[in-house]
């Protein structure tokens, strides 16, 4: 039985009882099955793709001698033919008959024997197997030689077996498992065959498979269809021999699942057992410094993970009570984001830009920033390289970062299924952490391959298609991950999860479907162009496009003071100096705006891997916000700031630790910084050359 001739019977079902001749249908088609199911040539001449429905359905009728109701049969083969594919007249019968006895609360099977069984022999079987089920049951007699004798029960995924094969197999497996090293006796052995023959009446294989327990009905590209396990839940772990899978589609009388692990024995027919358990993942504190894999397994060769905690992938997100509003910054040691984009303890905040850009540098960035901060990270690669992934790993390991990081890997030659998951076993590492009222940052890195990873395994569960083939359900798979991320409040620990996903564009199309999608989902984006990567600023965040919506309640007092206006004279330069370019005689003003912003822009480049520190970035804007910047020769900049965060560290320590415990500028202090730096700039005395 298929999918689609499911859905054919239940139309069928529909037009029969439209016409109010649903009896007629059903009597005509049960007559049908009847004849076919024990006359096997004239089974194979209606199940030919070579004749014409006309003949066959004449054919039917010089069977039955003309009794058969005209309509019905030609309504049937209609409805057939709209199928469009072969084989299907005998499965579509089947699946009629099904849904009509459901519909009735009939139990429907199908009694296999080597020769017809008489009509009473099968109301006997009817009434006994009835009494076990508790519920009416009728039963359809099917021919099958190869059961060598007795016969075999099947009932939705009731299966009683009763044939001389199944007890030749018992026979075989009992006297298989006697004990190598025990030399039998003839007579010993000849008692056991004896035994065995006694009892072979009264054995019987009773498989229950309803609720906990079915078999695979098809498997192919890591997707297994399985009748049975009629209790299973979504997300639920099924054991399939040495494999692992877990469900994602549940269907009337069919579960679809996705393969976890390598395929090995899965085959048709294979035993499927529902395990009553999700997927879970292992959390705690032993996992920082490692790195694993989507179900959280080692992957790095330093031994198993000693933790006996374990939280399922999938979580209800915090509540609007259990939250609170974002004030705290979660600083990244970038100058342009920390100024202008700045990003709080439990916001999202979206790096979003085309492929070698920098994304990944920025959250890496942020990562190595956290050093003795007390805040855990996490970093999910979905679809990466490996080589990549390892390259990752060295540099947070050379910078110490791995001591507090976590690393989680599902690379690009994983299976779909585990890219899939990926993001959600992170999030419940990240989870553990918060909600002991710690500090974690989690990257996403890319939620682009994310998508497109579920795609393909809708896709292969024949989940209906929407814009550009994702399914209808593709905001919400990143919706309900984003929003695990918070500020939990103080009754709950005050602990926070803050996200930094990563989305990559197509030529800079930031309206394309996925990247419009997070966007509305998270808290702000921080969007990187390609041209300003191509001259030499990088980071190469583009200001205009980049937002953060939580805004200066995630910056410090010291930093709002000297980062106000950066974003509106950043804006004035781009906007002037497309009027420059005409080469158009410039008054003062504009010549002021635009020698300022080719200053700024020049002062918020960074090198990667080289974070700044908040007292460090408050000083060098202090600086730029005074105007001391404005007059030194632009190729020089980098070598003043240097030069200036020298100065205050070796000769003013004390206006450092101000900055660094107090985090706010008093009217003393920018005084006292303002004739520092004031001095500096004049005895460092840098000239055109």
């Amino acid at each position: 039985m298929s999918i689609t001739t499911r859905r054919y019977a239940h139309d069928l079902h529909n037009l029969a009882l439209q016409d109010d001749k649903l009896d007629v249908y059903f009597d005509t088609l049960n007559q049908v099955n009847e004849r076919l199911n024990l006359d096997s040539e004239l089974a194979a001449y209606i199940d030919s793709t070579t004749i014409s429905t006309s003949d066959k359905k004449d054919r039917l009728q010089k069977a039955f001698n003309n009794t058969l109701d005209n309509d019905v049969l030609t309504t049937f083969f209609i409805m057939n033919n709209a199928i469009n594919q072969k084989h299907t007249e005998l499965l579509l019968i089947q699946d009629f008959l099904a849904y009509y006895y459901r519909i009735k609360g009939i139990g429907f099977g199908v009694v296999y024997s080597v020769r017809p069984l008489e009509k009473e022999h099968i109301e006997k079987l009817e009434v006994a197997i009835g009494n076990e089920l508790e519920q009416k049951v009728v039963l359809e007699n099917k021919l099958d030689e190869s059961l060598i004798g007795g016969f075999k029960i099947v009932i939705n995924n009731n299966v009683w077996d009763g044939s001389y094969r199944s007890k030749l197999k018992d026979l075989k497996s009992s006297l298989l498992a006697k004990d190598e090293d025990f030399e039998a006796s003839t007579r010993e052995m000849s008692q056991s065959i004896k035994q065995q023959i006694d009892t072979f009446e009264k054995q019987r294989v009773n498989v229950q498979t309803s609720a906990t327990i079915g078999y695979v009905t098809s498997v192919a590209d890591g997707i297994v269809n399985i009748s049975g396990v009629f209790e299973a839940m979504s997300e639920e772990l099924l054991s399939i021999g040495d494999s692992v899978a877990m469900v994602m589609n549940l269907e009337e009388d069919n579960v679809g699942a996705v393969l976890l692990s390598d395929a090995g024995n899965v085959v048709e027919g294979s035993q499927v057992v529902a395990t009553g358990r999700v997927v879970e993942v292992p959390v705690g504190d032993a996992l920082l410094g490692r790195v694993v894999d989507a179900l959280g397994n080692p992957i790095d060769g330093k031994g198993v993970i000693k933790t006996y905690e374990y939280a399922p992938i999938e979580k209800t997100a915090p509540g609007v009570i259990e939250r609170q509003s974002v004030h705290q910054p979660l600083e990244t040691g970038l100058k342009i984001i920390d100024s202008m984009i700045p990003i709080g303890k439990g916001q999202r905040e979206l790096i979003i830009g085309d492929r070698q850009t920098g994304k990944t540098a920025i959250a890496i960035d942020a990562i190595l920033n956290q050093q003795g901060k007390n805040v855990k990270c996490i970093y999910v690669a979905i679809g990466q390289k490996n080589s990549t992934v390892a390259q990752i790993v060295e540099k947070l390991k050379q910078n110490g970062a791995m001591a507090y990081t976590t690393v989680v890997v599902a690379g690009a030659s994983e299976p779909a299924a585990l890219q899939y998951i990926a993001p959600y076993s992170g999030c419940s590492i990240s989870e553990y952490w918060m909600n002991q009222g710690q500090d974690v940052l989690i990257v996403y890195d890319d939620l682009s391959k994310h998508a497109v990873a579920y795609r393909t395994l809708s896709l292969l569960l024949k989940r209906p298609p929407g814009r550009e083939a994702y399914p209808g359900d593709v905001f919400y798979l990143h919706s309900r991950l984003l929003e695990r991320s918070g500020k939990l409040s103080a009754d709950l620990g005050g602990g926070s999860s803050t996200a930094l996903p990563i989305v990559e564009t197509q030529a800079g199309d930031i309206s394309a479907y996925i990247p419009t999608n997070v966007i509305s989902i998270t808290d702000g984006q921080i969007f990187l162009q390609t041209e300003l990567f191509n001259s030499g600023i990088r980071p190469a965040v583009d200001s205009g496009l980049s937002v953060s919506r939580v805004g200066s309640s995630a910056q410090t007092q010291a930093m709002k003071k000297v980062s106000s206006s950066l974003k509106l004279d950043l804006a004035q330069y781009r906007e002037v100096l497309d009027f420059a370019q005409f080469g158009t005689d410039l008054d003062v003003a504009t010549k002021q705006t635009i020698n300022r912003g080719q200053h700024l822009t020049e002062l918020l480049k960074q090198p990667q891997y080289s974070p700044v520190a908040m007292e460090d970035m408050v000083m060098i804007l202090f600086a730029n916000q005074k105007g001391l910047i404005d007059q030194i020769p632009l190729r020089m900049v980098k070598y003043y700031e240097q030069s200036l965060l020298l100065e205050m560290h070796s000769s003013y320590p004390e206006i450092v630790e101000e900055i660094r415990n107090e985090k706010d500028i008093s009217l003393e202090l920018e005084e006292r910084m303002y004739a520092v730096m004031k001095e500096h700039s004049e005895k460092y005395r840098i000239t055109e050359m």
